[in-house]
């Protein structure tokens, strides 16, 4: 733990609003769609109907799940106005959650893309190859990587104790904020790590890009629709906060000289901050959207959640048949098959 004032924090008061309304709808919303998911999922790996994708959709609903479990200490904390009061274990464990999610998300995604874009472009191949193996091992390297990337944010520095304001009496734990009156070196070392990291998820945005590209060739439709809905959790959630965290980050950080030394006005500084917070929102959005792209991933996946609505909201045309069947997986998978 650090505990210093001399520099006043930037901060946004809006987001004491904002952040803990948003956080609350992403959590109920969040929660039940993911464990409808893992419900879906389970069926289908129940009648052995657990290909490739599958795998890829439990392991990302896995790590929003993390995420949504790690909400209410968010939602807290900004309820609080940004005082943590878990203690910095639960700061850094909270963290680690949410950085698992983000860059978890964006690796499965991808996974779901390339995997989509090889079914469509080279079917021959995709088809010959043992793609429930192939899933477990991507899975397996994809939870190594985010794991080791998110070692830093575990095992360092979460929580860092200063006044609230210039002249104010109480002391404030801010939860991987408040970096500003760190050593100039500690501070380089911190905007080295965003900017290693926004450039990795810019190498895999433009991957998935020319997915699509690659797609646009092919005669599916439902894979191009998946492949959109992809790229648009990615432009929706994850690439505004991307675009703002480099500039952000040296606004906040206020390295004095060398390295990432940037002078920006008190206005600009503010802004960055602004949009800093709607970015974080942005990026919290993806719990609740990535079941969406799961409809467009797979027949089997879309055919079960059309097979649950009809069950809740029967057709005139099938309505006798519908509303004397168990909504059992027998059942589903039987729809499924027509």
């Amino acid at each position: 733990m650090t505990t210093m004032s001399s520099s006043p924090f930037l901060d946004s008061q809006f987001r004491y609003v904002f952040i803990p309304v948003s956080y609350i709808v992403f959590f109920i919303l969040g929660f039940i769609s993911n464990l409808y998911v893992l419900f879906v999922l389970r069926c289908l790996r129940q009648f052995k109907a657990m290909g490739e994708i599958h795998i890829y959709m439990t392991n990302l609903t896995i790590a929003d799940l993390l995420f949504v479990c790690a909400l209410p200490f968010w939602i807290d904390y900004y309820i609080r106005e940004g005082d943590w009061v878990y203690g910095d274990v639960m700061c850094r464990v909270t963290g680690t959650f949410f950085f698992i999610n983000t860059y978890g998300t964006i690796l499965f995604l991808s996974a779901i893309s390339i995997n989509r874009c090889w079914t469509v472009t080279r079917p021959l191949d995709a088809a010959s190859s043992d793609s429930r193996l192939r899933g477990i091992i991507v899975c397996f390297f994809n939870w190594v990587f985010v794991l080791a990337m998110s070692v830093p944010v575990l095992v360092g520095e979460g929580i860092n104790v200063h006044q609230k304001n210039d002249n104010g009496p109480k002391n404030f734990t801010r939860c991987f904020e408040g970096y500003q009156n760190r050593i100039n070196e500690k501070k380089q070392i911190l905007a080295v790590t965003h900017f290693l990291i926004i450039g990795l998820f810019f190498v895999v945005f433009s991957l998935i890009v020319i997915c699509n590209i690659l797609i646009l060739t092919g005669v599916k439709r439902r894979a191009l629709q998946m492949l959109l809905a992809v790229v648009g959790v990615f432009v929706l959630c994850f690439l505004p906060h991307h675009i703002v965290q480099g500039p952000w980050a040296l606004a906040v950080l206020e390295i004095e000289d060398g390295f990432g030394h940037v002078k920006y006005s008190e206005t600009t500084r503010q802004l960055l901050n602004d949009a800093h917070q709607i970015t974080l929102v942005l990026m919290s959005l993806n719990c609740i959207l990535d079941p969406v792209v799961y409809y467009f991933a797979t027949g089997k996946f879309r055919g079960l959640i059309k097979a649950h609505i009809k069950k809740l909201i029967p057709c005139t045309q099938t309505r006798s048949y519908h509303l004397n069947q168990p909504l059992t997986c027998i059942i589903v998978l039987r729809l499924i098959a027509k």
